[in-house]
């Protein structure tokens, strides 16, 4: 995730977010009661969000149908069906969701209780479910894409219809679900729309089937995928194809009206995957492509296969060309960092902010001739006034109450990119570069933690890196920077005075 409205095109200031309404406060809406003791949200005890996730189960897949009317005040209708499997045995399935009305719960064809709890769906079964067991729940409800009071995510309306922005771990105000990434699963995506509207989700097509006045979409994913990660998007479209390095398909969402204006853009992606391929190996998924949506949201964001963007920082002339090929090649680079390799916890967002403000700051050096060393001296300045801010870079401070968002701070994005520049000062080149292959080969398509970092790093830099790791990563202050002893901390600029009287 990476916001792109500075006052002045730069490099640095984008990972501040824009102040939004506080997240995730509304009930599910529900139809029927589950008898017995009443139900509680659970979680999965993630140090930043500890009530999203639940336990007790490991989703296999995710089949996901949307109703849209080409109406955006009203509610889609929807269905989610679960494919499960138990890791304890539980008398009640406890899901997010938190911005809809459950009409009916299906577990394994048969009627099941279901109730409301904080911002969880509490499905009781008429029977136990068994360590080991496969289930399937079926969720028949609506998912609305009317911003309510006190939340954030979810739905993004745009001029022309809707997208999907879901992280922090807001997909459950879209559907029901898993909602951490440390649960990644299949998904298959079935959208309905009036005819005249494109929908276009992750993963690759399976068909489309028109009926009378309306056609439905379907698409598949190929690799597991984090809730946060789901994109839909529907809207007056057109859909550019073009081949990719090895032929690798491609294909980018833009407003239909805008295609040729936009078109120069969207040619820079083949270019753009090759580039990260010799850095890192090769692209993880089957496709990859730009959505370019009408909206305002102050960010762009990494949704898997499909990333989103708005429309205007394309057309913005104040930005410069090198400014906006960073930030495509930011949100590209989150395709390895972040998606295939998904965190474990939100505490290691880390590995996914900073590796991919780390590939964008590279790619300004080679391409827009902005050096990197330049940037993360300037970082390396502030860093102890983003570690007092917002917490070290593996240990950030919870955000304020209802402001999910409020973790995307400077520590997570160029204060972690300064740890990756230490690290290779620290081991060098050669072995910084060797680690960053072999860490997203081995740990394709798994979500993993900073202490599986440090590991790697250790055995491929030839000697414990705990130490190092600590004081970079948990310090309340910034280690001295390895081979630049003359860095230092720059303290903030002085308050201005009161103005004289003439």
């Amino acid at each position: 995730m990476l916001l792109t409205r500075p006052t002045r095109p730069h490099p640095a200031p984008r990972f501040l977010r824009r102040p939004k309404a506080a997240l995730l406060a509304s009930a599910v809406t529900v139809c029927l009661v589950a008898a017995g003791a009443p139900a509680e949200p659970l979680g999965v005890g993630d140090r930043i969000f500890p009530e999203l996730g639940n336990p007790g189960y490991d989703v296999a897949a995710y089949d996901l149908a949307f109703n849209y009317s080409g109406a955006n005040d009203k509610p889609l209708k929807a269905v989610t069906t679960i494919d499960a499997r138990l890791t304890s045995s539980l008398r009640r399935i406890n899901l997010d969701f938190a911005h809809g009305t459950v009409e009916s719960v299906e577990v394994d064809g048969r009627k099941a209780a279901f109730a409301g709890a904080g911002e969880d769906l509490v499905v009781t079964p008429d029977h136990a479910l068994p360590l080991g067991s496969v289930t399937r729940i079926t969720v028949r409800h609506t998912s609305d894409p009317r911003p309510a009071d006190d939340q954030d995510g979810g739905w993004v309306q745009t001029t022309d219809g809707l997208a999907m922005a879901n992280q922090a771990d807001a997909a459950h105000l879209v559907f029901p679900c898993n909602d951490h990434p440390s649960d990644k699963a299949m998904f298959t995506f079935h959208v309905t729309a009036p005819n005249g509207y494109t929908a276009v989700a992750n993963g690759l097509p399976t068909g489309t089937v028109k009926n009378g006045g309306s056609t439905t979409w379907s698409y598949r994913s190929q690799h597991p995928m984090a809730t946060e990660l789901a994109q839909v998007s529907i809207g007056h479209s057109a859909v550019v194809h073009r081949a990719g390095p090895h032929g690798l398909p491609l294909r980018d969402v833009v407003p239909a009206a805008d295609k040729k204006e936009l078109e120069p853009w969207l040619a820079k992606t083949p270019d753009q995957i090759s580039w990260m391929e010799s850095k890192i190996g090769p692209y993880p998924f089957e496709t990859y492509g730009v959505l370019m949506a009408q909206a305002s949201t102050g960010f762009e964001l990494e949704t898997q296969t499909l990333s989103l963007f708005e429309k205007d920082i394309f057309t913005e002339p104040a930005y410069p060309k090198w400014y906006i090929e960073s930030v495509m090649v930011h949100e590209l680079s989150h395709q390895w960092f972040g998606d295939s390799v998904s965190p474990r916890t939100w505490s290691d967002v880390w590995l996914n902010e900073g590796h991919a403000t780390w590939y964008e700051a590279l790619y300004a050096e080679e391409k827009g001739d902005h050096p990197l060393k330049d940037r993360m001296k300037a970082a390396y300045g502030a860093s102890d006034r983003w570690r007092a801010a917002g917490g070290p870079p593996a240990k950030p401070k919870p955000p304020a109450p209802g402001q999910k968002i409020g973790i995307f701070r400077p520590n997570i994005y160029d204060g972690a990119a300064l740890v990756l520049f230490a690290l290779r000062e620290e081991i060098g080149k050669a072995a910084f570069e060797r680690l960053e292959k072999v860490w997203v080969q081995e740990n394709r398509d798994t979500s993993v933690g900073t202490a599986d970092f440090v590991r790697l790093a250790s055995a491929i830099g030839g000697r414990d890196l705990t130490g190092f790791f600590q004081d970079w990563l948990y310090g309340e202050k910034t280690p001295p920077m390895p081979g630049h002893p003359d860095w230092k901390q720059v303290p903030p600029p002085a308050p201005a005075g009161p103005a004289k009287k003439s």
